[in-house]
């Protein structure tokens, strides 16, 4: 269950990075391109002996054939159970014996991996990420075991309220698209899927016309190029065709209640958001900073938590994906006062569609965006992560240098107009699970 647990993580902590990570300084990032026509991005860091190598291929979970939600995920779990000649314990031993850490994730649009290593076990780490892709042995034993555990974590989640929120929110928003589908899939979905399906998204998935790879560490680019043909080489050059089609996402202002016997309710909520490649995508984050993405300086933190004590924490965050994207936040409150907390929710997110924000707020929040980023810019696992998702959302070899600039240019008119674009409380859609008072469900 740990190790399940820790690939989620993962994968939440990528996807954040991901989109919005940069340094005040950026990196010095080479393309470095293969003799049999491999790319990846390259950042150099020779002050410790170790390398980081992060991945992803295009496609995720949202592929998942109908009846067998779940399957990215379950094979996410396998690969790393045993490939070539080594079996599960073998594999796994091989890494542990040589400090090397190989994990691979599914989200919705993608599906990961990552590696790190000590420079002196990296053509063995490569070696195996490699075998792990390319010849996965999916062994009754393994596939038995991870699925009892997989199931076991599904009915953990059917308790478990952030989950359900987050499952119901989903499937809400998005009622007959893939994005509604649970990422894990369901108790029937998972027993469903056989190795037969696990070998099946393999072949079909992992293909190096779908594939973004970031390096970073103590290894050169004239190391790397031989290495990215001997690691990824094997891979078909092409995935199966396959398409997620557009959707926008449904939010008509509904109110969910999913009635759990909780002494406190969670509460989330979404409305319409951008794209990651819209033109008014930096002006909706510094919005979000202002209004729930900013800690303890946001304004819903100030009126839920500071001001009334409604909630501990309150929050909001842009969520674009690769065919829709949605503006989301969340809080937990006493059953007592979920109605005043949404109340209050609603009324702020009119406010600021109204009124737009301060000079004060828009210099304040310019300011933590652009000097707190070298902070978090500090493991060689982030950066490549980084340099992946520059890559998967076409954001140019040069994003970490031209980053900070897109936040400076926003301006006030600019908040104004995307606020009145994105923020519409009568559509904000709302979730709670708990059994929350004075709180009437949407027929």
């Amino acid at each position: 269950m740990s190790r399940l647990l820790s690939r989620a993580a993962f994968a939440v902590a990528a996807v954040a990075f991901v989109l919005y990570a940069a340094p005040a300084k950026a990196a010095q990032i080479e393309r470095v391109i293969s003799p049999g026509g491999i790319e990846a991005w390259l950042v150099e860091d020779h002050l410790n002996p170790i390398v980081s190598l992060n991945l992803a291929f295009r496609g995720g979970s949202a592929l998942d054939p109908e009846g067998k939600e779940g399957l990215a995920n379950m094979v996410s779990t396998l690969l790393d159970e045993g490939a070539g000649d080594l079996d599960s314990q073998a594999f796994q031993q091989t890494l542990e014996d040589n400090s090397i850490t190989l994990r691979f994730s599914a989200a919705r649009d993608s599906f990961g991996a990552r590696v790190q290593t000590l420079t002196e076990y990296r053509d063995l780490a490569f070696d195996l990420l490699r075998q792990a892709m390319t010849q996965p042995r999916f062994d009754a034993e393994p596939v038995s075991r991870l699925r009892a555990q997989l199931l076991a974590n599904l009915r953990h989640e059917s308790e478990d309220a952030d989950a359900i929120a987050g499952k119901t929110l989903m499937k809400t928003l998005y009622p007959d698209h893939p994005y509604g589908r649970p990422t894990g899939g369901t108790p029937e979905s998972v027993a469903a899927i056989q190795i037969a399906d696990l070998r099946a998204f393999v072949k079909e998935r992992l293909a190096r016309d779908t594939l973004a790879i970031g390096v970073v560490g103590d290894i050169t680019a004239k190391e790397l190029a031989p290495l990215l043909d001997k690691t990824f080489g094997a891979l078909p050059a092409k995935a199966a065709p396959w398409k997620v089609p557009e959707v926008a996402p449904k939010v008509a202002g509904r109110t969910i209640i999913v009635e759990k016997p909780l002494k406190q309710s969670n509460i989330l909520f979404a409305d319409r958001g951008l794209m990651r490649n819209d033109p008014d995508f930096y002006a909706a984050y510094v919005m979000n900073h202002i209004l729930g993405g900013g800690g303890f300086t946001s304004r819903l933190y100030s009126e839920v938590r500071e001001k009334r004590g409604l909630a501990y924490s309150v929050y909001t965050y842009l969520h674009p994906m690769d065919r829709s994207a949605i503006y989301a936040g969340g809080a937990g409150t006493a059953n007592a006062r979920v109605a005043e907390t949404i109340k209050v929710v609603g009324d702020e997110w009119a406010k600021l569609a109204q009124d737009g924000v301060t000079e004060a707020e828009l210099t304040a929040a310019k300011q933590y965006l652009t000097g707190s980023f070298p902070l978090r810019f500090t493991a060689t696992e982030r950066i490549a992560a980084i340099l992946v998702g520059m890559q998967t959302e076409d954001l140019g070899i040069d994003y970490l240098d031209k980053r900070n600039s897109y936040i400076e240019a926003v301006t006030l008119d600019d908040i104004r107009r995307v606020a009145r674009k994105l923020l519409h409380p009568k559509d904000l859609t709302v979730v709670v699970v708990g059994q929350p008072k004075d709180v009437k469900p949407t027929p």
